[in-house]
């Protein structure tokens, strides 16, 4: 699949807006962390997704009832679901002068299309020393999921069934969609979120 960009300026890849509050004290500390520990800034991307996806708990995993939204309260509270950790991920690689954005899959909601379909959010970063894009999925790994930082292919968390109609959406997208946003903050229970109140489309 081709990815395309919404915007053709980088620079609306490095905005910190309410979402990615990357200016907030703890992400600036915890970028600077994972910048020291790294070699390069290819290896500083890898470890930001690392993070997020290990020690950023999916709270549906958890099956915790918080719903967390801006970076730094998902950091704070070190959980999220997708939508909540792709803004984490984001900040951080933007709090480091990478380029990222934000992609979106219309998944089935359990394994077959009779349980409906969600959105499902992950992310991308402009990798300047390979002049491309690479899309990462940081939703966080147990049985049956396995997501990978990877330069030679993808290895997102869920492979698309286009014979469940399930869409992987080729945008790059510089702000994370409204109705992700919208459907965190108009929740206060993950659980019940989760299982109802999750978008079908985009």
């Amino acid at each position: 699949m081709t990815i395309v960009c919404e915007s053709e300026d980088l620079n609306d890849y490095l905005i910190a807006t309410a979402e990615v509050d990357y200016n907030e004290q703890s992400i600036a500390d915890l970028t600077a962390t994972l910048r020291e520990e790294a070699v390069d800034k290819v290896d500083f991307i890898q470890k930001a997704f690392e993070y997020v996806r290990d020690e950023i708990h999916h709270s549906w995993d958890l099956q915790s009832n918080r719903v967390t939204c801006n970076a730094s309260e998902v950091l704070q509270y070190k959980e999220g679901i997708c939508y909540a950790k792709s803004n984490l991920l984001c900040a951080i690689l933007r709090r480091a002068g990478v380029p990222a954005g934000y992609c979106y899959q219309r998944l089935t909601l359990g394994d077959t299309p009779d349980t409906g379909y969600c959105i499902h959010a992950l992310n991308a970063a402009y990798i300047s020393e390979l002049d491309r894009w690479l899309r990462f999925d940081a939703r966080g790994n147990k049985q049956g999921i396995q997501a990978e930082f990877s330069l030679q292919e993808e290895k997102l968390a869920f492979p698309i069934r286009q014979e469940y109609g399930e869409i992987d959406y080729p945008t790059i997208y510089a702000a994370p969609h409204p109705v992700t946003i919208e459907t965190l903050r108009r929740n206060t229970d993950c659980l019940v979120m989760y299982q109802h109140g999750l978008p079908q489309v985009l």
